[in-house]
């Protein structure tokens, strides 16, 4: 930044990087054409630092966030939209720029948030349904998100307080772990075998190793599932009919994809206690402990009452295949599970699943 700028907001990130790197120059990458004006980054910059330990790598930091200039927001108390994020990314020896795909996709979160208006948050995951890095063959499927464990939880800057939020690259099985137990919970087991979060295209799901499968197992039975909430891409509820001589039951439709976590979330939500929602396009169902199985469907939500036997039944059919089949304790209602169609960035499907 210019000395010149007013940037109170820019200049409380870059000096939080100060204590850590000293002089070091960062690798600046600044936006040329203002998202406002038409740009298609949102981010106004994205600096890139060297730091030499734990391992070689790239720590990486977003501007945009939050307010980097001028006070806009009502909230005083939080600057922008609350957060930056960071990135450390294995660095090999002879790399003198951080990747462009880890650039890219530091933008590409900043399209989500800045479209959506959803925010990230230490314990959050998000399911990227593909390489995090395009065309490689990473493991890396998702995506985890914590506090970066060099930098304060929390600054305060002119323009209000923001958290440093790191995002760490994880395999489809390590966010299935986090949904079924917590996010927190598996990356911590994890930390001695990805020290300070550093993302490594190249490494294999943590669950392969001994004491991180059996820690996050016994974390799943004792504690149950944190993930109260969950989106689901395909859900449907279609309410039965019935007629003179007949009835149509009601039917509960679920993606292939998602069948799956949703049968892990079940035992570890509601045989925990615990009511989980499961969020669609159109429609909200609401799976709740009960004495009795039951489900009552008005204004855009089915409410499903689950007993443990329900629980059992309905978690032991959930599979990721196509089929249909009933629960003996919940009448008047079946469960249709339906393909998932996977698709690249053009439209193209890649994979189906079912």
């Amino acid at each position: 930044m210019s000395e010149e700028t007013n940037a109170p907001g820019w200049d409380a990130i870059e000096q939080q990087f100060t204590k850590i790197y000293g002089e070091q120059e960062p690798k600046h990458y600044g936006t040329i054409l203002p998202y406002m004006l038409g740009g298609q980054d949102p981010l106004q910059g994205i600096s890139a630092y060297q730091s030499e330990t734990p391992v070689p790598h790239w720590h990486v930091v977003t501007y945009g966030f939050s307010e980097l200039y001028e006070k806009e927001s009502e909230d005083a108390e939080i600057s922008g939209y609350g957060f930056e994020l960071t990135f450390r990314l294995a660095r090999s020896p002879e790399e003198e720029e951080p990747p462009a795909w880890a650039l890219n996709l530091l933008q590409n979160m900043g399209r989500y948030v800045f479209n959506t208006g959803n925010v990230f948050r230490s314990g959050d995951y998000l399911d990227a349904n593909g390489p995090i890095c395009l065309g490689s063959d990473t493991q890396l499927t998702a995506l985890a998100f914590v506090h970066d464990p060099e930098l304060p939880a929390i600054i305060e800057t002119p323009n209000g307080n923001l958290e440093f939020i790191q995002m760490v690259g994880i395999t489809k099985d390590e966010l299935e772990s986090m949904q079924t137990w917590n996010t927190l919970g598996v990356l911590s087991t994890g930390l001695p075998y990805i020290p300070q979060y550093i993302t490594d295209l190249e490494r294999e799901s943590l669950l392969r190793i001994p004491a991180v499968s059996e820690a996050v197992e016994k974390g799943m039975e004792e504690e149950g599932s944190n993930t109260g909430f969950l989106f689901v891409d395909q859900l449907a509820w279609t309410p039965g009919k019935k007629g003179l001589f007949s009835k149509t039951p009601s039917v509960l439709s679920l993606g292939a994809k998602q069948a799956g976590i949703v049968g892990k979330l079940l035992r570890g939500r509601i045989l925990k206690g615990k009511s989980l929602t499961l969020v669609g396009p159109d429609v909200r169902v609401v799976l709740e402990p009960g004495e009795q199985a039951a489900c009552v469907f008005e204004e855009g939500e089915a409410r499903i009452s689950l007993n443990e036997e329900a629980v059992t039944d309905f978690s032991r059919n959930l599979l990721p295949k196509e089929s249909t089949f009933k629960l003996p304790a919940l009448k008047g209602a079946e469960i249709q599970i339906v393909k998932t169609y996977i698709k690249d960035q053009d439209g193209n499907v890649v994979e189906t699943i079912g």
